[in-house]
């Protein structure tokens, strides 16, 4: 029983941070949002929800995968290096949608974007298939940076 609180504790971090955020977020689509000039390669708006609880979910997983193994002395290491890649990843949302600071933003992804290499590199050498879960979360945030730094040199 204890495993499965600690399963859907690990699960409800990332879901908490991605639905405060989130508010920050879908006010902003249909008006600040709509205005900004993007990319032809932005996704259309109705994508974005999907894949950040798909990846806040794998982000859960992951983590509780970590907290499981035997391994001691690695784990203070990765377990502060999720929660502050969790932290950036909370900010950029209100410096992007809430503020309205592009450039800022863009300079705040690029450290979220190093917190959570560091963060898979840390998993990688305590458990793989956590560390594994991460890569598309890499790849969305690599995304999203191209793609913040599109809209800050459009606007």
């Amino acid at each position: 029983m204890k495993k499965i609180l600690q399963f859907f504790l690990c699960l409800l971090g990332p879901l908490a941070v991605g639905a405060i955020s989130g508010i920050a977020t879908v006010n902003n689509i249909p008006t600040w949002y709509a205005q900004l000039i993007k990319p032809s390669f932005n996704p259309p708006n109705y994508l974005f929800g999907p894949v950040w609880t798909t990846l806040y979910l794998l982000m859960g997983i992951s983590f509780f995968m970590v907290l499981n193994t035997t391994t001691k002395n690695k784990k203070k290491n990765a377990i502060s290096l999720f929660w502050i890649q969790l932290f950036l990843n909370f900010c950029w949302s209100f410096l992007f949608f809430q503020f309205h600071f592009l450039g800022l933003a863009l300079i705040e992804i690029g450290l979220m974007w190093v917190s959570i290499l560091l963060m898979i590199t840390s998993f990688y050498t305590i458990n793989k298939a956590a560390a594994w879960l991460q890569l598309p979360y890499l790849l969305w945030v690599s995304f999203a940076s191209i793609l913040n730094a599109s809209i800050w040199y459009l606007n």
